[in-house]
Parts: structure tokens; C-alpha cells; sequence
């Protein structure tokens, strides 16, 4: 079975739309794109720089709109059966549009919107995020609630990202848990905490006003890796992508219900490695492909030829081992 995962913020380059441009079709999309969002992504995704697109309301639509640019590339020479989809964080948008739950266009405004109010809300107070690499996963979420601060990723692969106010998120640097190392995190805010409330209350006003249908293909949920499917209303998952802004990214149990599907292949979509490199610790013998630029077309193809669902394959609930193993 393929499932095509869909990278989050961070995952953003500078130049990185360039070569998509080249594709037929692309300009086009990314001119509607564009207009959607309200932002100049044809600008942003070829000449702005690192500090321009490290800005939440232009790295949010920047990112989804390159992972649906490379979809549909993707799909230009034939379509692509996918039995599950998941996106970490905003990439939560790119793959409802994987799953046929918002349009391409309706996912990249709603992101537009959710950037604007995100970076609202973290303008208001001092806070970051920082990453957690390595330690014992118990005593790493025990220092963070320690420090009063919140693990808004736990990414799998001994990887948690601690979120909260700055002067907090220094005192937890100068003492780390034990055989961990902490990287501080180039974002605006402490994104998926209770500072991020603003900008869900806000948001939920205006996702509840675009269409959505359920699920054709299956989607996993950031917030506890359930999969769901076409008896899921698409308000309904909408109203879950909502709720996502202020409550932890659990890519963990995203990963381990891919397990419980029986995904054999894994395909991240532009700007892709991050996801990647997360299932090659975290789903062993599962075979993994990231596009990065349209030269990844070729790989990912035969990735799609190896390993897609046929049409009427039934796809299977995840076991309870899988679920008791991540949590």
C-alpha cells in the first residue's frame, strides 16, 4: 500500500518553486495559488530569501502550495492510487486535498488564513520552540512539563519538540534532560500550545464557511493518528485540522497507524526529506521516496508503480499492537 505524507513548517528553501515553474501547467496553478492565499507565491518561492520565507504567513502557503504543485505533477502522466495520506501540521492541509476533502484552491486559502492568524497570536508574546533530540522519551516529556513548557511535536525516532515562552525555553536549554541535545527552532511562536488559541478561536470562523467533502482516500489526524474515512463528514474534519492549531502534532502515532495499515511505501511530496527521514527510524522496511524538485518525478513514479493501492482494495483498521507500541 502507498500513503503520501506531506511535509510542515520549516520544510520551506529559498528558490525552491524555480524549477517547478519550468512544468507545464505549474505557473498557472501557482497564479491561482497565489490569488487564493493572498500571497505573491511566485515571488516568495523564487527570489525571496531565508528571513522572508521563514515569515508563518508566507512559509504556510508557500509549503503546501510546492507538496500540491508536485502532486499534480505527480499525476500529469497517469493517476495515483493512495491508500492513506497524512500531513505533519499545516502539511495536515496539502494532504485533505490528497484525500479529496478541499480542493486544491480551498486548502491554500484556508492556509492563508490560518498563517495570518497564526502569526498573529505569536506576535502577541515572546515564545518559541525548540528541539529535543535523543534521551529517554519519558524523562524528555518529564523535563518539559517541568519547565512549563509544552511538547507541541512528538515526531517519533526520538524527536520532540518543546514549545512555550522564551525565558522559559532558555532555563530548559541551560538544563537539557539527560543524553539529549536541544536545537532552537526558527519559528515565530510556540505553535500547536494554548498560546495558539487566538488564532483557533479565529480561525474556526472562517474554516466552518468552506465546503468540504469526507474523505475519498484515507486521512490520519495529528492529533492522535486515527484514520479517517468516507463516514467522516468533511466539516467534521475540517473542524479536527481546526482544533490542530492549539494541541500537540502527534507525527508518532501518525507513523505507527501507517504501520497498522500495512504500508509498504512511503511518498513524501514537495519540499520533501524531513518526513522521510522520520519513517526510515520509525517504519523499518518500509521503502522511501522524498521529492525535493521535479528531477525526484522519475523515483517517485516507480515508488507509485511499486507500491499503489488497486482500485477496491479494502483497507485495513490499525491493530491495537501499533497504537500501544507508540503510545
Amino acid at each position: 500500500m502507498l500513503a503520501i505524507v506531506c511535509p510542515g513548517q520549516g520544510a520551506q528553501t529559498p528558490g525552491m518553486l524555480a524549477p517547478w515553474l519550468e512544468l507545464p501547467g505549474s505557473a498557472d496553478r501557482l497564479a491561482a495559488f497565489s490569488e487564493a492565499s493572498g500571497v505573491d507565491l511566485t515571488a516568495h518561492g523564487t527570489t525571496s530569501d531565508a528571513d522572508t520565507i521563514r515569515d508563518t504567513a508566507v512559509a504556510q502557503p508557500l509549503i503546501v502550495s510546492t507538496s500540491l504543485l508536485a502532486l499534480r505533477a505527480l499525476e500529469d502522466e497517469a493517476p495515483v492510487a493512495v491508500g492513506a495520506t497524512a500531513g505533519h501540521s499545516v502539511g495536515e492541509f496539502a494532504a485533505a486535498a490528497v484525500a479529496g476533502v478541499l480542493d486544491d484552491a480551498a486548502a491554500v486559502a484556508l492556509v492563508g488564513q490560518r498563517a495570518r492568524f497564526m502569526a498573529e497570536a505569536a506576535a502577541a508574546e515572546p515564545t518559541g520552540m525548540t528541539a529535543v533530540l535523543g534521551g529517554d522519551p519519558d524523562e524528555v516529556l518529564a523535563a518539559i512539563e517541568a519547565a512549563g513548557l509544552w511538547p507541541a511535536n512528538v515526531n517519533g525516532g526520538g524527536q520532540v519538540v518543546a514549545a512555550g515562552a522564551k525565558d522559559a525555553l532558555a532555563r530548559f536549554a541551560e538544563n537539557p534532560p539527560a543524553r539529549a541535545r536541544v536545537v532552537p527552532l526558527q519559528v515565530a511562536g510556540a505553535f500547536h500550545t494554548p498560546f495558539m488559541h487566538p488564532a483557533r478561536d479565529a480561525f474556526a470562523a472562517v474554516a466552518a464557511q468552506t465546503p468540504a467533502a469526507s474523505p475519498r482516500v484515507t486521512l490520519l489526524t495529528n492529533a492522535d493518528g486515527s484514520a479517517l474515512g468516507p463516514e467522516v463528514a468533511g466539516a467534521d474534519v475540517v473542524a479536527r485540522m481546526v482544533a490542530q492549531i492549539a494541541s500537540p502534532v502527534r507525527w508518532d502515532l501518525c507513523q505507527a497507524t501507517l504501520a497498522g495499515l500495512g504500508v509498504t511505501g512511503l511518498l513524501e511530496l514537495a519540499p520533501g526529506g524531513v518526513l522521510k527521514g522520520l519513517a526510515r527510524r520509525s517504519l523499518p522496511g518500509v521503502e522511501t521516496v522524498a521529492i525535493t524538485s521535479p528531477a525526484d518525478l522519475p523515483a517517485a513514479r516507480e515508488l507509485v508503480a511499486r507500491h499503489a493501492s488497486t482500485p477496491g482494495d479494502d483497507v485495513p483498521a490499525p491493530s491495537d499492537d501499533s497504537r500501544e507500541t507508540a503510545q
